[in-house]
C-alpha cells in the first residue's frame, strides 16, 4: 500500500504520544481502518526501532543490567508465574526480547562465570527450552511471543518475505560466491520491462519505505547497485510513501507488491 507523506506524517504524529505496546497497536488499527493493517504493523515496528536505537544505551550500562537483573530475581521471588521481564520491558519502554537477552545474558554470566556467546545466546532466545532454569525458559518466551518489533519471530517472518523465490533470477548468494560484495536480492538473467522501464535486478524489503529508511538503503545499496548492474526494482512489501518513487527516469523503481505487467525479452521477440 503507498501512502501520501501527508498519511505517513499523520501516522508517524499518532505513534509519537502512545506507548509502543500490542495495545497501542490496536489503537493505531482503529485510528486508521482504511490503511492495511500489514503496513501499519510496519510502520509500528519502524518508529519504535528508531525509538530503541535512541534510548539502546542507557538500557545497557552496568547499573541498568544489575537493576533489571535484580528485579527479574525479587518479581519470580514473589510469583514465578507472573509476567516479570515482559511488565519490566513495558515499564522502562523497551523491547521484550531485548530485555530477555539481558537478563539472560546476565543469568549465564553468574552461572558459567564467563560471558557467553552470541551464539549461545540467540540459540536460546530462538528455542527457550535450552534454557537451563525453567522459570527464564518460561519469562523468556512470554517476552518473545509479545515482541511485535523484534526477536525471533519477527526475524523469521522478514526472512521467509525476503526469500520469496521467482524465475529467471540470480539469488543474493549466488552472486557473492561469485565475488559481488554488495549485491541486490536478484539479479536478473533476461532483464525485463515493468510499467516501460527496464529492469535488470530485484531488491526485497520486508518493511514499509519511509523517507529516513529509503534514503539510507539508496546511499547504501540502491545507488550501488544501479552503478554496478544498472537500472532495478525496489519492492517494499509493506508499502511505501509515494513521493519517494521520483527516481523511475533515473533508473529506481518502486513498488508494493510483484508486478504483474512484466514484459520479458524473449516474450518481446516471440510478439514481433
Amino acid at each position: 500500500m503507498k501512502l501520501t507523506k501527508a498519511q505517513y506524517d499523520e501516522i508517524a504524529q499518532f505513534l509519537g504520544h502512545v506507548q509502543p505496546t500490542r495495545q497501542s497497536l490496536r489503537k493505531l488499527k482503529e485510528k486508521f481502518p482504511s490503511q492495511s493493517q500489514s503496513t501499519l504493523l510496519s510502520i509500528f515496528s519502524q518508529e519504535y526501532q528508531k525509538q530503541i536505537k535512541r534510548t539502546h544505551a542507557k538500557h545497557h550500562t552496568a547499573e541498568a543490567i544489575e537493576t533489571y537483573y535484580q528485579r527479574y530475581l525479587n518479581g519470580v521471588m514473589k510469583n514465578a508465574a507472573a509476567p516479570i521481564l515482559l511488565e519490566l520491558a513495558n515499564e522502562v519502554d523497551f523491547a521484550p526480547s531485548l530485555m530477555a537477552r539481558i537478563v539472560l545474558e546476565r543469568f549465564l554470566q553468574e552461572k558459567e562465570q564467563a560471558i557467553p556467546s552470541k551464539t549461545l545466546i540467540n540459540s536460546m532466545l530462538r528455542d527457550p527450552s535450552q534454557i537451563p532454569d525453567g522459570v527464564l525458559a518460561n519469562q523468556v518466551y512470554q517476552c518473545t511471543v509479545n515482541d511485535c518489533c523484534y526477536g525471533p519471530l519477527v526475524d523469521c517472518i522478514k526472512h521467509f518475505i525476503n526469500n520469496s523465490s521467482y524465475s529467471l533470477c540470480i539469488a543474493e548468494d549466488q552472486l557473492r560466491a561469485k565475488g559481488y560484495d554488495k549485491t541486490p536480492d536478484f539479479i536478473l538473467e533476461v532483464p525485463v520491462a515493468v510499467e516501460g522501464h527496464i529492469i535488470h535486478w530485484i531488491e526485497s524489503k520486508a518493511s514499509f519505505g519511509d523517507e529516513s529508511s529509503h534514503q539510507a538503503y539508496l546511499q547504501d545499496q540502491f545507488w550501488s547497485y544501479w552503478n554496478r548492474f544498472g537500472p532495478g526494482l525496489v519492492i517494499y512489501w509493506y508499502g511505501f510513501i509515494e513521493e519517494l518513487d521520483c527516481h523511475r527516469e533515473r533508473g529506481i523503481l518502486l513498488k508494493d507488491c510483484f508486478p504483474t505487467d512484466i514484459v520479458t525479452l524473449r516474450h518481446s521477440m516471440a510478439q514481433r
